[in-house]
């Protein structure tokens, strides 16, 4: 039998966020080195030497030293390693030595004998040795002389000597490298035995790395000493692993878990794992399992640190659990006042134990954020709310630097609720007071809670309701919470009491129809300004009324009655300049642009606008000003000048972030316009990085539609892992229109570029169902491109489909062209107008169709009605300025006017399009240009290695006919007519000297004809 060891750490995926220490680590104990290394080396000359590699529990240390052995033996080096464990009082002396030479013994017996001979010492410290007889161990090492059995008793530097010699002579054979982890766990004889080892030189390359835990090193512990006494010798050095960047860890949480994480969970684990690998690790297990809490195994583990304290440092560091991540010494003072016989012993000793770190000289921190989560998790609930209260009390009694947000937090776990409702608004206020509006809203809606738990306005006397709900909404709305705000707004109408007063229905009414109007999903907009309208005329309040009327100008504009708008809109201007309200009188301006926009006037629109941009920010009306940007770049954006759009949606982002309202509306309507038009510019590098957010913290309705915005770009190179965050933007984009029209656009491309007609299909009828329900109204202008997109992969997959789906795509086809040409029609009713975008996409809806007709051949176009519809698409999108889908116009140009006979024309048009796919990396497109054939393509770029016999034409369908397709298929892929295929393969044969297609494909493989 032999000593128990732990097995060898098994390596599992990629090393992540440790090249750096590993390339250190490997030249300190010379492994670079292992190209010159042998056993003829110099004595002493070379790099070896000796290491401590210190570093807190889990964050990485075992992984690095396994990744170092892999490394020393694949240049040539022997290793040996062996193991400290918790043994306590029973550990056995030079364990980790004996596990060393034990797996000696197992791997290479005879070398071990050999050892054993020169140094017959070490025999005492092989594991057969340390058994217990009636376990049925041996004397000795298998084969050893029997003198190695002998039961004298060694002394202590004999033996060190021996070890030393022993590690020597290995090294003579081959470099050798020795690894002791966990040396914080080490007995009294091993830590003697590697400070002999430090401090004596090696004459043969031998190198010795000891781990330990650095946070274990309290100030009683015995390694703490000796690994400073370590870290002065020459020749050794320490290596401190520090914490993984939040980059590193995010790679290791993809690495871990290699199904797309949303956004939101990806962030909390990186956050609570604080660059701890081994915290890295269970966490994402927990995501797994859709655990919410600590993982089970990682809570033990945390809460030993915690067993190992005596009772008062226990009882402080658990209230400390309470106060959070961190404790000011007098606000912990005061919680624990008597309880405790010396605070400053408790703590000195939790200091010592690395369960408390001093923060700023004035108070404390857990050294992981997890142990703090785990301790309060642990605390019985008659413990929290005791703890809770006590906090509490010290806060209202003021003089221990404490917040609000604190006193809420503590006087609810207390079931204090008066308190913790009214420091609630407090806090509330002074996160809106440092422009923190993620943190108000969450402050203010546990206010409302409080206030419905206390009976609603009855509750609390002093806490006006009403007030309160137009804050919540407010904060909501400019943390980008849209449908938040949407949702408080209305429960707050619906539960407002019978018995209230006009004057506090219309207030909710105010609140619930400002929310209303700028949220995608919500039809009754009209319907509540309305209500409110028609309260305000009966309880008059002009002020209430300036602003009402503002707002029901918009929800008549939104529904497309324009004259309507118009009117309240001019009604609205007169009472808000009259009363000096220069944010609503802006509101009412930037309407009554959009509207006089539609009428033709288009200098006058932007006039206003423009006027109206500079009046809001005098008064200071953020929304006013932001909605007036907006509105003012989507004119310049529909009107085809997308660069200048560009530029003013980048101003209108960058002013929505100074205020700290990155995700307010139209700050973000901003941010996700703007990265379509870098897309359409060809800046697909610059769309990309704008629809970056690993490094941010959007709510997951701006997550969605800044993602589904950036999928375009992914979807235009063909990167079918985009695919895979479709489900996750499902959910939010069903409540958000834009980003279901973005996801939608991609969806359909990805799809279809991949071959799955029918998929792309679901993902244009999904988004059509979905847009339409959120903006009640299934005839929306993005139809036009979708029926556009789509129609472009039906007509793609026509010759590939059998003849019963083919009747279906055909028939699908004439209703996508039915679709786009009915809304187009309708577009003037629209006061959002498509301009130059919806031409050209509906240019390119008839030309698609027109291909479809002509690849079916059943009432196919004339080849110049076929170009002509394909010149005016490439024509719209260049006037609209459209870099890419101008180009994959043109491919499909091109392919008509080769199958018309006009070769140069196509090889113009090739040569023109060719380099905007190869610039942005838009490989369907590629492909669809080497089909096509042509100058700059694959296909003419390989013809030298080809038979000049054969055509450029004759190439193409060869490689079609050794895909075993049909004629009439190859007609449908290079657009030309059966009876053309049918001449060129006969020519084929002709030429190659031979009967039939399937020898023809087996002479052009031979010969090396085939690309493929």
């Amino acid at each position: 039998m032999m000593v128990a060891m732990p097995a060898a750490t098994e390596m599992g995926g990629p090393l992540v966020g440790r090249a750096t220490e590993l390339d250190r680590l490997a030249g300190l104990v010379g492994i670079r080195y292992a190209a010159t290394a042998g056993p003829d080396r110099s004595p002493g000359t070379g790099p070896e030497g000796a290491v401590l590699l210190a570093g807190d529990a889990g964050v990485g240390k075992t992984r690095l030293l396994a990744e170092l052995r892999a490394r020393a033996e694949d240049a040539g080096h022997r290793v040996l390693v062996g193991h400290c464990l918790d043994f306590g009082d029973g550990a056995l002396p030079y364990l980790p030595f004996s596990e060393a030479f034990g797996r000696l013994v197992t791997e290479s017996p005879a070398l071990a004998r050999s050892l054993v001979e020169a140094t017959p010492a070490i025999a005492r410290l092989m594991p057969a040795r340390r058994v217990l007889p009636e376990q049925g161990g041996t004397d000795s090492v298998p084969g050893a002389a029997p003198h190695v059995a002998d039961d004298g008793q060694i002394d202590r530097p004999g033996l060190f000597a021996a070890v030393h010699a022993a590690l020597e002579l290995l090294g003579r054979a081959a470099p050798l490298l020795l690894v002791v982890e966990d040396v914080h766990w080490a007995d009294q004889s091993s830590r003697e035995m590697l400070s002999y080892l430090f401090s004596r030189r090696f004459d043969a390359p031998v190198a010795v790395v000891a781990s330990y835990r650095s946070e274990d090193l309290h100030r009683r512990h015995p390694l703490r000493t000796t690994a400073a006494e370590w870290s002065r010798l020459p020749g050794v050095t320490r290596l401190d692993l520090g914490r993984l960047a939040d980059d590193d860890v995010r790679d290791l949480v993809r690495s871990l878990h290699p199904a797309p994480l949303p956004d939101r969970a990806l962030r909390g684990i990186v956050a609570r794992a604080e660059g701890n690998a081994f915290f890295t690790e269970e966490l994402v297990q927990a995501a797994e399992l859709g655990a919410g809490s600590l993982p089970e195994g990682l809570t033990d583990l945390l809460l030993v640190r915690l067993d190992r304290l005596d009772d008062d440092a226990r009882l402080v560091v658990r209230a400390a659990a309470v106060s959070g991540r961190r404790v000011p010494h007098l606000l912990l003072e005061r919680v624990v006042e008597t309880q405790v016989a010396s605070l400053d012993g408790a703590l000195r000793s939790a200091v010592e134990r690395s369960v408390l770190v001093p923060m700023g000289g004035d108070g404390y921190a857990f050294r992981h954020a997890l142990l703090a989560e785990a301790v309060y998790d642990d605390l019985l609930p008659g413990e929290r709310v005791r703890l809770h209260a006590a906090y509490a009390k010290a806060l209202q009694q003021g003089g221990v630097g404490g917040t609000a947000a604190e006193l809420a937090r503590h006087a609810r776990a207390a079931n204090d609720l008066a308190t913790a409702a009214h420091a609630s608004v407090a806090a509330g206020d002074e996160a809106m007071a440092v422009a923190g509006p993620d943190e108000a809203a969450r402050h203010y809606e546990l206010a409302l809670e409080l206030s419905m738990q206390m009976g609603g306005d009855t509750g609390f006397p002093d806490l006006d309701v009403v007030e309160l709900t137009a804050k919540a909404c407010e904060a909501a709305l400019a943390a980008g919470q849209t449908y938040r705000a949407l949702a408080l707004a209305r429960d707050q109408l619906r539960s407002v009491s019978p018995g209230a007063s006009p004057e506090a229905r219309l207030r909710l009414l105010r609140v619930r129809a400002s929310v209303a109007i700028v949220a995608d999903s919500d039809s009754d907009a009209l319907r509540v300004t309305t209500e409110a309208l028609e309260l305000v005329e009966a309880h008059p309040d002009e002020f209430a009324r300036a602003e009402i009327l503002a707002l029901h100008a918009r929800a008549l504009a939104e529904m497309r009655r324009h004259d309507e708008a118009a009117r309240y809109a001019t009604e609205a201007i007169d009472l808000a300049d009259r009363l000096g309200r220069v944010g609503i009188a802006a509101d009412a301006r930037t309407t009554m642009a959009r509207l006089r926009e539609r009428g033709g006037e288009t200098a006058a629109s932007r006039a206003m606008l423009a006027g109206t941009i500079a009046q809001a920010r005098t008064a200071g009306d953020l929304g006013a000003e932001l909605r007036g940007m907006f509105n003012l770049a989507t004119l310049q954006y529909e009107a085809g000048e997308v660069a200048e759009a560009r530029e003013l949606y980048a101003r209108t982002e960058r002013r929505a972030r100074e205020k700290w309202r990155p995700w307010a509306p139209y700050g973000l309507e901003s941010r996700v316009l703007g990265i379509q038009a870098a897309y359409l510019l060809g800046d697909w590098d610059a769309a990309t990085e704008m629809a970056d957010l690993r490094h941010e913290s959007p709510p997951e309705t701006a997550e969605a539609m800044v993602g589904a915005s950036g999928l375009l770009t992914r979807a235009g190179r063909g990167d079918e892992a985009a695919l895979d965050l479709l489900p996750s933007i499902a959910p939010p984009a069903a409540r958000e229109g834009m980003a279901a029209m973005f996801s939608g656009f991609a969806a359909i491309d990805l799809h279809g570029d991949r071959g799955d007609v029918h998929a792309a299909i679901a993902a244009h009828d999904g988004a059509v169902r979905v847009i339409g329900t959120l903006w009640a109204n299934a005839e929306f202008q993005a139809r036009i491109r979708m029926s556009a997109l789509l129609l472009g992969h039906v007509a793609t997959a026509i010759p590939d489909t059998g003849s019963h789906d083919r009747d279906d795509l055909v028939g699908l086809g004439g209703a996508l062209l039915d679709t786009a040409r009915r809304i187009a029609r309708t577009r003037e009713e629209s006061v959002w107008e498509e301009g130059p975008e919806g031409s050209a996409w509906l240019a390119r809806a008839e030309a698609e169709h027109a291909r479809l007709r002509w690849l079916l051949g059943d009432d196919a176009p004339p080849l110049g009605e076929l170009v002509a519809a394909w010149q005016s698409a490439v024509d719209a999108f260049d006037a609209f300025g459209h870099v890419f889908e101008k180009a994959r116009s043109q491919a499909r140009l091109a392919a008509v006017l080769r199958a018309s006979g006009r070769t140069a024309d196509a090889d113009a048009v090739i040569a023109e399009a060719g380099t905007t796919p190869r610039r942005l990396g838009a490989e369907p497109l590629l492909r669809e240009l080497r089909s096509v054939g042509g100058p700059g393509t694959a296909r003419a770029a390989d013809t030298s290695r080809r038979d000049e016999a054969l055509t450029a034409r004759e190439r193409e369908v060869l490689e079609l006919v050794a895909e075993g397709r049909s004629n009439r298929e190859i007609a449908g892929r290079l657009f030309i007519s059966a009876k053309t295929v049918s001449v060129h393969v006969s020519n084929i044969l002709a030429k190659l000297g031979v009967s039939g297609r399937t020898e023809a494909a087996a002479v052009a493989r031979r010969r090396g004809y085939l690309t493929g």
